[in-house]
């Protein structure tokens, strides 16, 4: 019997040792398992918090050198006042260009594979562009064309930069407000001549009239380039504010499009006391945000682009495009020098390269025919861009802004910050990316409006000279009565 008892309290003690055993594991298992849901709602937690900081969180002003000096170091005094300038086509560089055209029609020419220019430029378009260049490009005149206007150059922060410089001739009861123009790549200075006498000249409905500046960027044709690295819209933006300043206008409006956009958007950030208002033909939010909005769009286009999603969507066919035509920006984002060697050493090869972009970025469907949209633009007027590009050898500093301008974490930071300058936008039809309003006023708070064109694509000043001059009337108004109503 004792034993018997001995042998029953020894299963129940190995039962009990069992069910420990089992109520141990039990706990073990739900601690892994708070352990575990622990971590993870750390890890998304801290997800979150670095998605706030990083995409929707508006960052402070960074810290930015207004006298940052971007010369060669040297104690040789430079004359920093204003100084008159002139464009010269010495006879010397046209004899050069003839031996090298001459050059160029001796060799065998390689037919486009195609009827269109899908492969780029189009040989026999490009054909007809090259006799224009090399029998009808009347250097001369054009030389006289392009002095005009005033030209003029000074020292800002140990650079020689260019502008031009157009005071308009009208009554005291005129005002005259000062703008601002700036130009992108591949354009030059030349690409607002025929907006200059529209923005000086008296308009019917209004009482005011514009002097007009219009910089070369730095390392742009006849505007010095630097030999130090970090030179990128941020800081450019500084060098044109104190340009501004130095021709005498504490306040001033500003005009841009392309890559010259991202200039005059950090001047009326980082300095919105000065800027009176901006107008942009490239009216585009950079931010993360935005572009993450853009890409969840995907999932239902017209709640994000209303009844204009087809700008914006399907986001497989946009991709397509863009990695179809960003090869230049790549190229320019990583390495300009290489690429630039071989633009420098033809102007031939230059002036393919950029009709390329003026081709591309006029309208996309301009590829599927043979002329590639070159009769879109005038010959002349595409000529005389390249002319200034190759008779400066500056397409490779021109290029260096690329990667500059990919390189600085100074630039995303601006993209996010909004600015409470007035803004006015335009769209042509065939620009390159469509933002709709309400995407452009988490950058743009004062957006005072848009217009739209049935036509024109990214080279506006070239392009609708007349529309663009008009809309920056119509801006300014605008502007002037956003201040009035404060």
């Amino acid at each position: 019997m004792a034993k018997k008892n001995k042998v029953q309290k020894k299963k129940a003690s190995s039962v009990t040792e069992q069910k420990v055993v089992q109520e141990t594991k039990k706990i073990g298992s739900s601690n892994i398992c708070l352990l575990v849901t622990s971590i993870i709602a750390l890890l998304v937690g801290l997800a979150c918090f670095q998605f706030y900081v990083n995409v929707i969180a508006v960052p402070n002003l960074p810290a930015i050198d207004l006298n940052e000096w971007w010369g060669t170091n040297t104690t040789k005094p430079k004359d920093t006042s204003i100084r008159p300038f002139r464009v010269l086509y010495i006879d010397s560089m046209q004899e050069g260009l003839r031996r090298l055209f001459d050059s160029y029609r001796r060799h065998p020419k390689l037919k486009s594979l195609t009827e269109n220019s899908s492969y780029g430029v189009h040989s026999d378009a490009f054909g007809q562009f090259f006799a224009q260049w090399q029998f009808k490009y009347p250097f001369r005149d054009r030389v006289r064309y392009l002095n005009k206007y005033e030209h003029f150059k000074t020292y800002i922060q140990g650079l020689d930069i260019h502008f031009v410089h157009v005071k308009p001739k009208v009554d005291a009861n005129i005002k005259v407000f000062p703008i601002l123009l700036i130009h992108g790549w591949p354009s030059t200075f030349k690409d607002f001549y025929d907006v200059i006498p529209i923005l000086t000249t008296p308009r019917p409905g209004y009482d005011f009239v514009f002097e007009v500046i219009v910089p070369s960027l730095p390392g742009y044709v006849y505007s010095q380039a630097t030999n130090k690295r970090g030179l990128a819209p941020t800081q450019i933006a500084v060098i044109l504010r104190n340009l501004m300043k130095k021709i005498g206008h504490e306040k001033f409006f500003i005009q841009a499009g392309d890559i010259g956009h991202f200039i005059g958007s950090h001047m009326a950030t980082l300095f919105p006391d000065q800027v009176l208002g901006f107008h942009t033909n490239t009216p585009i939010n950079a931010s993360k945000l935005a572009n993450l909005i853009w890409l969840l769009g995907s999932i239902w286009p017209t709640l994000v682009a209303g009844d204009q999603a087809d700008k914006m969507y399907p986001i497989s066919e946009k991709l397509s495009y863009y990695l179809e035509e960003s090869g230049y920006m790549h190229l320019q984002g990583t390495k300009p020098d290489t690429i630039g060697y071989v633009l420098q050493d033809s102007p031939v090869g230059l002036a393919a390269y950029m009709l390329d972009r003026y081709m591309a970025f006029s309208n996309s469907s301009f590829k599927n025919t043979e002329e590639g949209g070159l009769d879109n633009i005038s010959t002349f007027d595409m000529l005389d861009n390249v002319m200034l590009y190759w008779i400066t050898g500056s397409m490779t500093s021109a290029m260096r802004l690329y990667k500059e301008t990919f390189a600085s974490e100074t630039e995303l930071i601006l993209a996010r910050i909004p600015t409470p300058v007035p803004t006015w936008a335009l769209r042509l039809k065939y620009e390159l990316c469509y933002h709709p309003d309400w995407l452009l006023k988490l950058k743009y708070p004062s957006l005072l409006g848009t217009t739209s064109l049935n036509d024109g694509g990214h080279f506006a000043a070239l392009e609708k000279p007349k529309e663009l001059a008009a809309d920056v009337f119509k801006a300014v108004k605008s502007f002037l009565e956003f201040y009035r109503k404060k």
